[in-house]
């Protein structure tokens, strides 16, 4: 089945790209969600009119994601968790965690934009990419720090 997207599909296409789908994941993702309309000759004459809002829609968001990049640059966010002997966590960091992390120091993000290939779960600097377009990215610095362990008094 041909469909008009209506947004960026991971894997699929971009938007206002006319792509060829199966079926079902058309009828039963795609067209469902609104990210893409059955390409019709009326949905392709609309489109048609409709190119050119969407042109200026995509390079504002370019440009807002450019300047997201360009103060984010500097970007650090630090966990303390418990740690064992040789560096490793109990637990983990994950993307969650992150984006909770970025919220709190004003940046909302969704989670998914993290490129996080597994959580953390050792003692370190990480450099972690985001992708806030799929033109632009920008780069955070995720520390993870052991937490620091109270004095025990001898009993």
């Amino acid at each position: 089945m041909e469909v008009i997207l209506l947004q960026d599909v991971e894997k699929v296409g971009i938007r206002g790209q006319m792509v060829k789908v199966a079926d079902g994941y058309a009828r039963n993702f795609l067209l469902p969600k609104k990210m893409a309309v059955a390409a019709t000759p009326q949905n392709r004459k609309w489109f048609d009119q409709q190119r050119v809002r969407f042109l200026k829609l995509e390079a504002k968001e370019k440009a807002d994601a450019e300047d997201l990049a360009k103060i984010m640059e500097g970007v650090t966010v630090t966990f303390k968790r418990k740690a064992g002997e040789q560096g490793a966590i109990f637990g983990s960091v994950t993307a969650l965690d992150i984006t909770e992390q970025l919220a709190a120091q004003g940046y909302q993000i969704d989670r998914r934009k993290l490129q996080l290939d597994r959580p953390y779960k050792i003692i370190g600097e990480y450099d972690l990419p985001i992708k806030l377009h799929r033109e632009v990215f920008a780069s955070i610095k995720v520390k993870v720090e052991p937490e620091a362990e109270a004095p025990t008094s001898p009993a």
